[in-house]
């Protein structure tokens, strides 16, 4: 009985760790270039007049892996992402957690993970978001996540957008 029982709780596990293995979340990728994503990713905001929204974070994470399937899951937010920003992630991980860009980026993930970085088209980096504003008990909040897109688009910090 004893040897059933153990032949049992056994299989479980090979099948639970092949349900879970298949699974497995590829948003970040460790082995990235990260320096040489941000450069393309400003260079095409300068293109097309964005702004670069990088998400820090690992796919270790389940906070990151959450937030970036909220923002392009919803039709509304995803939208608005593709409208004014090109979008990077960065990874943060054992395997490369990206210090000297993290250090260039002000330290970002003092705020944890998932943050957000906001770049403009010259690379400079103008706003670092703590997401925990952004959540709502155990979600993100899209009225939340969607103003913040809003209140730093490009044309929101647009001096002419303020002029009489």
């Amino acid at each position: 009985m004893k040897l059933k029982t153990a032949g049992f709780i056994l299989s479980l596990i090979i099948v639970s760790g092949n349900i879970f293995a298949q699974n497995k979340v590829n948003i970040y990728n460790p082995e990235a270039n990260a320096r040489a994503d941000i450069e393309k990713a400003v260079s095409l905001a300068a293109e097309n007049n964005k702004h670069v929204l990088i998400q820090i974070g690992g796919n270790w994470c389940s906070w990151c892996v959450l937030l970036h399937n909220f923002m392009h899951n919803d039709a509304k937010l995803d939208s608005l992402l593709k409208a004014d920003y090109v979008f990077v992630t960065l990874n943060y991980s054992k395997e490369n957690k990206n210090e000297e860009i993290l250090e260039e980026l002000g330290f970002p993930h003092r705020f944890g993970f998932p943050v957000l970085v906001i770049l403009n088209a010259q690379g400079q980096r103008i706003h670092t978001q703590n997401t925990v504003y952004l959540e709502e008990g155990n979600a993100y909040n899209q009225k939340k996540v969607y103003g913040f897109l809003m209140d730093w688009r490009p044309n929101a910090i647009n001096k002419s957008s303020y002029t009489k």
